[in-house]
């Protein structure tokens, strides 16, 4: 008989069995939301609570260990503390995601209780087991910081203003939820929320490759509690989704072939957590092994197996940009260099495993998600019923992060299926290890770049060919290539290339979306072959770069034209005391990124505005997976329509209520769903104006650089007046629909100089080295447009700088035979106190039409930073190294053990 436990959590005295665990016990019998579960396996932190004094991880603590001792999550703070720890995070732009701030909060908490005044070094040790993947820490420092300050000085909470507009340092809308643990992630629902929910799982393929023979469910169905187990001869409608391409199986059925380890057998629902581990181990399956297909090599050998039968190739897709001669150029070019480039896979790691929650009614389902896309998760589970679209609606509850792994469907088709199957709510969430395996990954890339220059170190040409590793399903590894060769040439003034990109499938994982999108592969390459070239003309990396940065009116090197906001000149001048004055190991790089899908593709944004009483509801179907895209519709709405941000409400995005606004994805919220959302706020304000009585006097006129937009632009009688909460009583029950369709050319398109975009931002990154090889800092200049909130805008700054970091440094994601052997805590994240500072220099240009002129900064940021580290680092060691991440510096670690 279980023996049972006496402890205190948050004052309350509560029985528990001794074998149970902590984590357990706080989030299933007390429902103390604010303790996360981000790995299970002690690693992330997001479960930290205070544990007598001392912050530890409530997943790896049982409660036989606890007897008669005091717990205190964050729902056990006092309502002083509570109030104080919101607004300092607020304050500081400490909260992105969200999913690892209670835990950071608590990690503050314990500091500041034996520490009144930490320093800033104190704070970094304090949340050194705690991974954020969101922030780059510095601002959580800030956050904890402020905390201690206000705690110890008994401080007043300041009131926010109430007109918050494009431009001002607001905090984000969610910050109160995200700090306190109350705004709810999928996993948050329970029993008690939804009864009667049961929970499900996926039995994954034993060998990458294989023949499945026969599924045997038998034992499984008959054991109590067993809801249902499922196979593929069960799906009523298309077997294959697929975010693009329809060639991911929902399961595999008998007789077909496994294309990866995480490929699904069977589907298993159970009344509990535990009878659902007991039926999965009861599931056999027989399996005729084969030979995996392990690398690009093996797959594009003559005779190689077909990873998919119906594709008739290995190859995916193949790219090749042509412009000019480029073998000609380079033969004729004074100066010239070839290296090849190898560029590893990375995961995702965002501190939120999938997690899907799906609810049958009438004929369809309703599926509450994390994702980055509720349109395309709707799309595709439609797609596995056999049901109309309508039939699907899906909502995002908070996203912990997505980074792009979130934009291909994991878990949320496989809770729908069991809920219209059985009429049973049900939950699938993934473990962290299935997560590392299942969702698509960042590209391998093998690279082969030729770039040269005149004598003057002025570029003239470029040759490249790539092959990437796409695994075992397509996922976006078409677009993803793309981006990787439309934006390979760099943001230069120079039009010879030849770039050539082959996607293979093999039998590894999926890749898929990561931020930057192909391009951080690409830019690497490009950039470090730069530094070559500047040796050689004998000009240093910052001068060979400013010579030839691409400046407004010239032409990129796909053709399209550099419209005014084009700013790489000035964030190299932002940078240049940085490089000249950081002394002797000081590396740079400079990269572009667009802001929209592009290249042809239908790219929508839209909102829809609902005044009801005197608050005015934001409904859009932009995700926000951290990069905080509701505070930034309700600045932009705030601005267009003269309200306060108090009678303004964004609601997640929801297929029922929200239009479809696109994913994402892309850079391309803040651009095209702001301008559709300032689109509709301006026709709030016309009305207001009409029914105050008030005479509007607005012109417009044509965009010069962006086809098919009109510019609408008030007079300054009636710019300035601003409207209360008591005004828009005068519209309740009205509504306003904004759209805004990005406008480009397809790929390839027979006119001079073809849009492939709607905007870019720009970036240079400097990295400076100590004498010992630690980074002392790096200065990361972005060119936006319009700053939209400078605090948020300087959070995803250092969060992707400390990522990129990551990427050239420490970040592995080791694979024997197809099988990933990291687990969470081996992945290589950098942490609080091994982080660099990054000091975050945006620019501010205007010359975009659309959205207030705000370019969209979330993939650039971790672009620029692995070739200025490198850049460094070959100034330290003397050795130019082209494959990440980097060997011999003081981060560098040895692989992961195979098993």
């Amino acid at each position: 008989m279980n023996e049972v436990c006496k402890l205190w959590i948050n004052n309350h005295e509560i029985e528990a069995g001794a074998d149970r665990r902590l984590m357990d016990v706080l989030r299933g019998d007390l429902r103390l939301k604010s303790v996360k579960d981000g790995c299970s396996e002690g690693a992330c932190g997001t479960c930290t609570v205070i544990i007598e004094g001392r912050p530890m991880k409530a997943c790896v603590q049982k409660i036989g260990r606890l007897e008669g001792k005091h717990v205190l999550t964050v729902e056990g703070l006092s309502p002083r503390e509570k109030d104080v720890f919101v607004y300092a995070f607020g304050e500081a732009g400490a909260v992105q995601c969200g999913f690892c701030i209670p835990g950071m909060v608590m990690c503050g908490k314990a500091l500041i209780d034996i520490n009144p005044v930490p320093s800033r070094l104190e704070i970094a040790a304090a949340i050194r087991n705690n991974i954020c993947r969101c922030t780059g820490y510095k601002k959580i420092i800030d956050g904890i910081a402020l905390a201690a300050k206000m705690l110890h000085e008994n401080l007043p909470v300041p009131a926010e203003e109430e007109y918050q507009k494009v431009g001002a340092r607001c905090h984000r809308i969610d910050v109160e939820g995200k700090v306190l643990g109350t705004g709810q992630y999928v996993d948050d629902l329970d029993v008690v929320d939804l009864p009667g929910m049961c929970y499900g799982s996926a039995v994954r393929s034993r060998y990458p490759r294989a023949i499945v023979k026969a599924i045997h469910t038998e034992r499984a169905k008959a054991l109590p509690g067993v809801v249902c187990v499922l196979t593929a001869a069960d799906i009523p409608g298309s077997i294959k989704v697929g975010h693009l391409k329809t060639d991911w199986d929902t399961m595999i059925p008998i007789g077909k072939t496994t294309h990866f380890l995480g490929d699904a057998i069977a589907l298993v629902a159970a009344e509990t957590p535990e009878i659902l581990v007991q039926a999965k181990m009861l599931v056999e399956v027989e399996y005729e092994e084969l030979l995996p297909l392990t690398c690009p090599a093996d797959a594009l050998r003559e005779g190689a197996p077909l990873v998919h039968e119906s594709a008739g190739s290995n190859v995916l897709v193949h790219e090749h940009l042509v412009r000019g001669d480029a073998d000609a150029v380079i033969a004729a070019s004074k100066y010239k260099v070839t290296h090849h480039f190898e560029t590893p896979w990375t995961e995702h790691a965002f501190l939120e495993p999938e997690c899907a929650v799906a609810i049958p009614f009438d004929d369809g389902v309703f599926i509450h998600s994390t994702d980055q896309g509720t349109y395309d998760t709707r799309r595709e589970t439609a797609l596995m019923l056999g049901l109309p679209e309508e039939k699907v609606i899906v909502e995002n509850k908070l996203v912990g992060g997505g980074f792009g792994g979130k934009e291909d469907v994991t878990v949320q088709h496989l809770a729908a299926l069991v809920a219209y199957l059985t009429k049973r709510i049900c939950k699938v969430k993934l473990t962290r290890q299935e997560s590392i395996l299942i969702h698509p990954k960042r590209h391998q890339f093998s690279m082969d770049l030729t770039t040269a220059c005149d004598e003057k170190g002025m570029l003239t040409a470029m040759k490249l060919v790539a092959v990437t590793d796409n695994g075992a399903y397509a996922s976006l590894g078409g677009p993803v290539l793309q981006r990787a060769c439309t934006h390979a040439a760099g943001p230069y003034n120079y039009q010879t290339i030849d770039i050539d990109g082959t996607a293979v499938y093999t039998n590894n994982p999926p890749a898929g979306a990561f931020r930057g999108f192909g391009v951080t592969q690409t830019i690497f390459a490009t950039e470090l072959n730069l530094n070559r070239l500047a040796e050689m003309a004998g000009i240093d990396p910052w001068e060979i770069r400013y010579r030839n940065a691409i400046r407004p009116g010239q032409i990129l090197p796909n053709g399209q034209v550099a419209d005014p906001s084009t700013g790489l000149a000035e964030t190299l001048e932002a940078v240049r005391e940085a490089y000249y004055c950081g002394g002797p190991y000081v590396g740079i790089a400079c990269a572009l990124k667009n802001a929209g899908v592009g290249v042809g593709l239908p790219d929508y944004g839209r909102c829809r505005l609902v005044v009801e009483s005197n608050i005015i509801h934001i409904y859009a179907g932009a995700s926000c997976i951290g990069q905080g895209i509701g505070t930034v519709l309700t600045q932009m709405i705030s601005e267009a329509a003269g309200v306060p941000v108090q009678s303004i409400h964004w609601h997640n995005p929801n297929t029922a209520t929200s239009p479809d606004a696109g994913t994402t994805s892309g850079s391309r919220q803040t651009t095209l769903t702001g301008e559709a959302g300032r689109r509709a706020a301006k026709k709030l304000r016309r009305d207001l104006f009409a029914e105050k009585g008030i005479f509007y006097q607005s012109t417009r006129h044509p965009s010069r650089y962006l086809e098919g937009v009109t510019v609408e632009t008030e007079s300054p009688a009636t710019a300035a007046l601003l409207f209360s909460a008591d005004d828009l009583l005068l519209l309740n029950g009205r509504e306003y629909i904004g759209e805004y369709l990005g406008k480009t050319d397809k790929m390839g398109a027979s006119v001079p100089h073809p849009v492939s975009h709607v905007a870019y931002g720009y970036a240079t990154h400097v990295c400076i080295l100590r004498e010992d090889g630690t980074i002392q800092k790096i200065v990361a200049a972005h060119d936006v447009g319009k700053i939209v909130n400078p605090k948020s805008l300087e959070g995803q700054i250092e969060g992707g700088v400390v990522m990129g970091c990551g990427y050239a440094l420490t970040e592995q994601y080791p694979l024997d035979q197809c099988r990933p052997t990291a687990k969470y805590g081996t992945l290589g994240l950098f942490k609080a106190d091994k982080a660099p500072d990054v000091e975050a220099v945006p620019v501010e240009k205007k010359g975009v039409d659309v959205a207030f002129g705000a370019i969209g900064v979330g993939e650039i940021t971790s672009i620029p930073t692995a070739p200025a580290v490198a850049g460094a680092y070959y100034r330290w060691s003397g050795e130019f190294q082209t494959t990440i991440p980097l060997k011999g510096t003081p981060y560098s670690r040895p692989l992961p053990k195979k098993k």
